[in-house]
């Protein structure tokens, strides 16, 4: 059984790090203690050289994890509130992405943006990490049940079995449900990605961590949030990660902008056409200028890869509400999107077919174009 790697600031949560460590030891697993803290000795800091600290503290603990105890540890879990969160979420981000990591936490920040590509899991301790008391060594010893398990369990890396990559969002999810049938009945397996502004992060990084064989990236909607309004992750090679890859690429999602709750959308937005795709998000029918400039900025990442990629333009529709009928159905930008698109393919392919994004025909159109685009690269190499 491998050891766990505790993070901790010992100058401020020695206690409730000591009796997380207490509980592990007692049930026999081996433990192994970082302190991570700034080594102010209750100095208040200016900003600057805090910041400076932390930075320092984050490289250095990190290059001695990745060099001197991954290999035998099981997984690393930290503890801490503000700053000794951030300082914790920064250095397991420099770990391996698919390396089992537990981060506990008063979770003062949206962490969305910090494990979007990366196998962190969170657990909120509700209560301020200031002294121990009932409810915050119930947190603990969950956590701890929780890195007994892994201990004594072996995990197996995501990049031992290599699978077909896809992109869906509810809007395009009868697509990636009946494409994901066709694969797995020839023995495909399929990984996929929420592509809502944080999906694609994962999708990139296991695109480049060589996890896919090839890919479907059917829901492309986060080109409009890049490039047009909604809130995402950095991703900047989003659209070029798998360009080394076969890849099938549709247009789902780009004819809107994906917006909050519609208490919370610029009344210029309402003013379009829109609905509400849940209490939490709002469809906004995207214009004619910027669904230019998101087919411009795609066909750009395109035309960067190096793999076989098949455009399929399902001129039906690109989402669920495209559609005669749909809350923000346009024709127009759908005509607007295949001239871009033709008109700028060097290094990819521009299929047209009629039906819709979720019609039967476009998956099994999708799923036979990225088995001759495997079969061309297997043939290539």
């Amino acid at each position: 059984m491998k050891a766990v790697l505790l993070l901790a600031t010992l100058e401020t949560k020695s206690e409730e790090i000591g009796y997380l460590q207490n509980v592990l030891e007692t049930s026999g697993v081996e433990v192994n203690l970082l302190d991570i803290s700034l080594g102010s000795n209750g100095e208040t800091w200016e900003a600057s050289q805090k910041i400076t600290q932390m930075n320092k503290v984050v490289q250095e603990i990190a290059t001695r994890i990745n060099k001197n105890h991954l290999t035998d540890s099981s997984a690393v879990l930290g503890l801490g509130g503000g700053t000794g969160g951030e300082i914790i979420l920064q250095i397991l981000r420099q770990l391996p992405f698919d390396f089992p990591k537990i981060l506990v936490t008063t979770l003062p920040f949206d962490p969305r943006f910090a494990v979007s590509d990366n196998s962190i899991v969170l657990i909120p301790t509700l209560s301020d990490i200031e002294g121990l008391n009932s409810s915050l060594r119930h947190v603990l010893e969950n956590a701890a049940h929780m890195l007994e398990g892994l201990a004594r369990h072996e995990v197996q890396s995501v990049l031992a079995t290599k699978s077909i990559g896809l992109t869906n969002l509810g809007v395009t999810q009868n697509a990636a449900r009946a494409i994901i049938s066709r694969l797995r009945q020839q023995g495909h397996e399929t990984t996929s990605f929420h592509a809502n502004g944080f999906g694609g992060a994962a999708f990139s990084r296991f695109a480049k961590a060589g996890a896919f064989t090839g890919v479907i990236d059917m829901t492309v909607h986060e080109i409009t949030r890049i490039h047009v309004a909604g809130v995402h992750a950095n991703m900047p090679d989003r659209f070029t990660a798998a360009g080394h890859l076969p890849c099938v690429m549709l247009p789902g999602g780009l004819n809107f902008i994906g917006l909050g709750e519609i208490e919370l959308v610029p009344p210029h937005f309402l003013e379009r056409r829109h609905y509400q795709h849940s209490g939490y998000f709002t469809h906004v029918k995207m214009s004619k200028e910027e669904i230019e400039l998101s087919c411009t900025a795609l066909a750009h990442a395109l035309n960067q890869g190096s793999g076989p990629t098949r455009l399929v333009l399902p001129m039906g529709g690109f989402s669920s509400e495209d559609c005669p009928g749909g809350a923000i159905e346009d024709r127009e930008l759908r005509n607007i999107a295949a001239e871009c698109f033709k008109g700028a393919a060097k290094s990819y392919d521009v299929i047209i077919l009629d039906s819709h994004i979720n019609d039967e025909e476009t998956a099994d159109f999708a799923v036979n174009a990225l088995m001759e685009a495997l079969q061309e690269d297997s043939q290539y190499e």
